[in-house]
């Protein structure tokens, strides 16, 4: 596939290593320019590009930048991407550690991937947000491995959310559904899912158990 990724911090930078090295073509952007992104693009072969760029022919786009810069994203950045294209959320919300205070979450009640694909103006997928960033280079198992662990995925498009779950399948990692993201709640910072390296059965009832009410060390 061809693959967008908008971001090279860990997860950016990680997911471009294990994407490439499964032979997908990966384009990969950050806010400081394709010239600082030679070091990977030559130990992968992703291609640098501009953040503007990234999308272009992508099946795949990869959000993975912070929140607060969600906003600043240039106009039309989808507007080459591939027929049907998908696009996958990891971002969180950090009011007192990186992102201010963002009122439609906190006061309005949005889900922090509902806020951010009101920006994009596209319906996202939310994944790999409480996902540790050296997992995806160390953690991945064969399907069956009993030390394969899960990823919640949520999403409101089930074609998209299917294509996010085979592509995180063949990452080496197993999937559940979460629901659709105004259930994303439930994988947000600090509830008990967020972090968890377990198996399918165990991220289930993580999500079962998260509490809507956000803590107050996750407010602004």
């Amino acid at each position: 596939m061809k693959i967008g990724i908008i971001g090279a911090g860990n997860i950016g930078g990680n997911l471009t290593r294990r994407l490439t090295a499964l032979g997908h073509r990966v384009a990969v952007a950050n806010s400081r320019g394709p010239e600082t992104l030679t070091a990977l693009a030559e130990e992968t072969g992703a291609t640098p590009v501009t953040v503007a760029e990234a999308a272009r022919d992508a099946e795949v786009v990869v959000v993975t930048i912070p929140l607060k810069n969600v906003p600043d994203l240039p106009p039309g950045l989808f507007a080459g991407a591939a027929d049907g294209f998908v696009v996958i959320d990891t971002g969180n919300y950090y009011p007192q550690q990186r992102d201010g205070r963002i009122a439609a979450i906190e006061d309005e009640g949005l889900t922090e991937s509902r806020w951010t694909e009101g920006h994009l103006g596209h319906p996202v997928i939310k994944a790999f947000n409480g996902t540790y960033a050296e997992d995806i280079l160390t953690r991945p198992r064969p399907a069956g491995d009993p030390e394969r662990i899960a990823l919640p995925v949520a999403g409101d498009d089930e074609g998209a959310k299917k294509a996010v779950r085979n592509l995180i399948g063949e990452l080496g990692f197993d999937t559940v559904d979460a629901g659709g993201i105004d259930d994303s709640w439930r994988q947000q910072p600090n509830t008990p899912v967020y972090g968890l390296r377990a198996g399918a059965d165990a991220v289930t009832a993580a999500l079962a158990e998260a509490s809507p009410v956000r803590t107050d060390e996750f407010r602004g």
